[in-house]
Parts: structure tokens; sequence; C-alpha cells
């Protein structure tokens, strides 16, 4: 799988990633089956945060305990992957970004992951309460300290973001929104322009549209017309829907990463032939546009 550079570091990551927001349902050996796939197939981000598994059996962290049990059982894997999580979201409050908050936060999820580091930690949803700086403050500490390498966000508006880097003593090297062909907002609310700005990395959450596009059928008022056009571009490249929709995500000139978490091995490799689709410019234009229900201007 190609390979793409996380922020304006040298360090390099496959151009698909993996989450793992489903992992509190999954068995340890599913669970590493599936990551073992994952990381066969060049997907070598692997995306979680301590709130997925709430409202599962495991409860919150158990997607992150799950993912440290596969660490455990063979350490040898944390070298083969780019580790990302996320904190700052705990209901019902429902979001802290305090120092004392997430400066335990990502004890817990070291502690869950069974590791003495991740390479990314990012802020889950912005708090309207945390001060930034103290915020900030959090984040400094964690790279200092190594429990952490880099440092980002996930939907921050780019005002917030900006506000956030400001106090920063280290450059915010992604942003995570959610992006689609059925979620185009990025392009236009300044989120990919902050990225070209900086050189940060955006690491795109569910671009498959929540499974919409995969099971070709969207409420999306503009649904039936986006997967018909992705349906016909994918049959002119011979290839699936879901491939011609995370093509269409990497296309764009900010570097952008989807992160799939489908929990079938068999799609997790399916998955990785949409970095070989290279998409002409009219063809991502007519996505955007059957998105928008006209014509570019």
């Amino acid at each position: 799988m190609r390979q793409t550079a996380i922020g304006n570091t040298d360090v390099l990551v496959g151009a698909i990633a993996y989450g793992c927001w489903r992992f509190a349902e999954s068995s340890v050996d599913d669970a590493d089956t599936k990551i073992r796939t994952a990381l066969d197939a060049g997907m070598t981000l692997i995306d979680t945060a301590d709130i997925y598994g709430l409202g599962e059996p495991r409860g919150f962290g158990g997607a992150e305990a799950v993912l440290g049990e596969v660490l455990h059982r063979e350490a040898s894997l944390r070298s083969r992957m780019f580790l990302a999580t996320k904190g700052g979201i705990i209901p019902p409050r429902p979001y802290d970004s305090s120092y004392d908050y997430l400066t335990a936060a990502i004890e817990a999820s070291l502690t869950r992951l069974n590791v003495d580091t991740v390479d990314l930690y990012q802020i889950h949803r912005p708090d309207l309460i945390a001060p930034v700086e103290e915020t900030a403050r959090a984040l400094n500490d964690m790279v200092k300290s190594g429990k952490t390498r880099f440092v980002g966000v996930s939907n921050f508006t780019v005002a917030q973001t900006r506000a956030l880097q400001a106090h920063l003593d280290t450059p915010l090297v992604s942003t995570q929104p959610e992006f689609s062909a059925l979620h185009q907002d990025p392009i236009t609310d300044g989120t990919f322009d902050w990225c070209s700005e900086t050189g940060a990395t955006a690491l795109a959450w569910s671009p498959l549209a929540r499974g919409s596009i995969p099971r070709k059928s969207s409420d999306h008022p503009r649904g039936a017309a986006v997967i018909s056009c992705l349906q016909d571009i994918a049959e002119a490249h011979g290839a699936s829907v879901s491939d011609i929709a995370l093509a269409f995500t990497m296309k764009h000139q900010a570097r952008i990463i989807p992160i799939i978490g489908t929990q079938n091995p068999a799609r997790i490799t399916d998955s990785a032939k949409a970095t070989e689709l290279d998409l002409s410019a009219r063809e991502f234009y007519d996505i955007v546009e059957a998105y928008r229900g006209e014509a570019m201007p």
C-alpha cells in the first residue's frame, strides 16, 4: 500500500487506516485476526478511543482493552503500527478537556492498551468549558513525558483548532473530521484548507457514511444521486462502490487518510484496492456535484 506522511513529520503510514471503534463487541481472537489483516494489507495507522465500548457489555474503554489484549498476546504487533487513540468524551458531562482529566485519561488508555506510549493522542471533541490553555498544557506534558509522540484533534472547527495550536509547544499533526461522499462539509468549512495550510493530516472517519454507501441506501436528501454516481464510476473502473467512495476521499488535494471500520477480514483486505484507483478530476467533481445537486460554479 502506498504511504503518506503524518503532518510535517517523516513518519509514514498506510494511505488507509483501520479503526477499532467496534472492537468492544469482538472477541480477542477475532480482534487479533482483524488487526493482523489490516497490518498485512498495509493499514499501519490503527485508530481507537477510550469512549469506544460505551453501551456495550465491556463498557467505556472496552475497545482499547480488547486491542490491549491483542498486543499483550503478541507484543511485536506494536512495532508494526502507528497507534492512535483519543480522549475527552465522558458522558454525561459530556466532554472534559481539563488538565487533570486528560492527564488521567491518557494514563488509563495506556494501561488498557498495554503500551508505554501511543503515537498519536487526539482530543476527541472540543470541551466548551475547559480553558484552552489548560488543554494545551495537558497535551504539552503528554509529549514531554513521552506518553505520546504527536497530538491532534477530532471534530474541531478550524477556529477551535487554531485556538488550541496557539498554546501548544508542538504542532498539531492531525485533525479527524467526518468525511465521505455523503458528508462533504470539510471541503467547504475550512478543515481541509487548514490541513493544506499547516501540513496537518486529515483522518476521515466514517468514509463509507456509516455503511450507507456499501448498502447503497441512504436517507440523505441527495443520497440516491450520490450512490448512483458512485455506481456509474465503479462500473467504469471495474471496482466496488465502496472502493470508489474511499478513492474519492483520497483524491482531494489535502492529505486525507480514510479510516475504515469493517469487522469482516475479507473486506479489510479488499478495501486496500482503493489505493490503486486514481479517479479522474471529472469523476471527483461528478461526486461533488451529485452531493451538491448542482454544477460547480
